[in-house]
């Protein structure tokens, strides 16, 4: 199957693995576990995982991945442009949702993130896809810029994400 993306990454969807404080590496590892089984749950794969080298990453975490077929590529020391999808994923969701909302909570964070990354998989477009959300699961339908009578909005965290659609006329 021919990858959607210009430059052959495909169609990366986001995955918040959790919310703690105080992250270790019992429970780093627990997260790769839980990431698993929810990739089996929806039929989904992939063949590697580009990680940094922090401490919390054991080899319980890479056992983990290991034991599926997915190869660690570990990145180089202090060389985060090694890992620019990642970083640019993590400024994205700072700069359209993180920066500019007081969370006061972890529970409105967990809901916060799961609103975000529902938008950005299944609604977003992304340049590199045609624009096209990554997790789409039909083609996106460009509508005719003289008969838009009939888009819908829906505004999502408060109007700062915003999702678009055709309705019946």
């Amino acid at each position: 199957m021919p990858c959607g993306c210009r430059y052959g990454w495909g169609r990366r969807v986001v995955h918040v693995a959790g919310v703690t404080t105080n992250p270790g590496r019992a429970w780093v590892a627990q997260q790769a576990r839980n990431f698993l089984m929810a990739l089996e749950e929806r039929s989904r794969s992939f063949r590697f995982l580009i990680r940094d080298r922090d401490t919390k990453f054991t080899s319980g975490f890479d056992g983990a991945f290991a034991c599926e077929g997915v190869k660690i590529i570990r990145t180089p020391v202090q060389a985060p442009n090694a890992n620019a999808v990642s970083e640019r994923r993590v400024r994205s969701l700072r700069h359209e949702c993180l920066d500019r909302i007081l969370i006061v909570s972890r529970r409105q964070l967990e809901s916060l993130l799961r609103v975000y990354v529902s938008h950005h998989n299944g609604h977003r477009p992304h340049r590199a896809l045609q624009f096209q959300p990554p997790g789409a699961s039909q083609p996106v339908v460009a509508l005719d810029p003289v008969r838009c009578e009939n888009v819908r909005r829906r505004d999502l965290l408060g109007g700062l994400l915003h999702e678009y659609w055709t309705a019946a006329a």
